[in-house]
């Protein structure tokens, strides 16, 4: 059990973490951070689930928010996990720590920058391989899908090999159908991205719609946005450019508001003309999912 700083309420640390996700999810992530860090308690297998849980909304905060404070937040997670036979909790602060070098290596000079070019090629395997061991180890069905989308997106996007790519994202939808919207919205997503590049946009819109709606369903606020602002290529693409207009404009909108501001600056530039799913500038169909909705467990494992 945990408490709260301020009242000394007695709750769950599974409640809290949940709680947090789902404000990191609505775009509150100084919120959800708040949350995790105004929590005491005394069990070390809750201040291991709270500091995970803090490392992997921290990542998403930076990546929306252009900010820099995931590295601390694994540190922290690191000392918590310390001595601590948790094996869920574990893979889950090693998922961070692989998606953390999965978007460093996308970001140079505050753009993307995708395929192999003017990367370490040592830095680059060394990526691939720990993806293959978090599927290898993954704890359970879930959390091995979501490390199939990753090794999914590290194929596609830094070494460019969009053919082997496509089948990590279907074995992630396979996995995600069964028990996890946000999963399966993220496989949609890059399934619908090679749909697109390929010309066949009836297939496109038609994962795309789904994803949006599902990650809608699981109060993915900054996630359905950037869904939008690929339904507003689509529009473009079919000539209704006022369609696409509107789209982004409400998209670059509430993402300003919200502090999202990389994807802002996406659909600013989407209404300028530039089309997000091209080139090195490549960025919406590659956002940090939430990841599994699951954490460290309150037991003596």
């Amino acid at each position: 059990m945990t408490k709260t700083s301020t009242n000394h309420a007695a709750l769950p640390s599974a409640e809290v973490v949940a709680a947090a996700r789902e404000l990191a999810r609505a775009g509150r992530w100084q919120r959800a951070l708040r949350l995790l860090d105004s929590t005491v308690t005394t069990e070390r297998h809750d201040r291991a689930a709270l500091a995970v849980a803090g490392a992997e909304i921290a990542l998403e905060h930076d990546w929306f928010g252009g900010t820099d404070t995931v590295g601390a937040r694994i540190a922290v997670a690191d000392v918590a996990l310390a001595g601590l036979t948790e094996p869920a909790g574990r893979w889950d602060l090693d998922f961070v720590r692989l998606r953390h070098a999965y978007f460093r290596l996308l970001m140079r000079d505050g753009r993307f920058r995708f395929g192999p070019a003017g990367k370490d090629p040592a830095e680059t395997a060394g990526l691939r391989r720990r993806s293959r061991e978090l599927c290898d180890t993954a704890p359970d069905e879930v959390r091995r899908g979501w490390a199939r989308m990753y090794l999914g997106l590290i194929v596609d996007n830094v070494f460019a090999e969009r053919e082997t790519a496509r089948s990590h994202y279907e074995l992630a939808l396979r996995a995600g159908e069964s028990a996890d919207d946000l999963l399966a919205r993220e496989a949609l997503r890059h399934l619908g991205d090679h749909d697109h590049d390929n010309l066949d946009h009836a297939r496109a819109l038609e994962r795309w719609s789904r994803a949006t709606a599902l990650g809608a369903r699981a109060g993915n606020v900054p996630g359905t946005l950037s869904q939008q602002l690929l339904l507003a290529v689509l529009a473009r693409d079919d000539g209704d450019e006022p369609a696409a207009t509107a789209l982004a404009t409400e998209v670059a909108r509430w993402a300003e508001a919200m502090g999202a501001t990389r994807l802002a600056t996406q659909a600013t530039a989407f209404l300028t003309g530039t089309d997000p799913t091209r080139g090195s500038t490549k960025g919406p169909a590659t956002e940090p999912a939430t990841g599994p909705a699951t954490g460290p467990k309150n037991n003596d494992s």
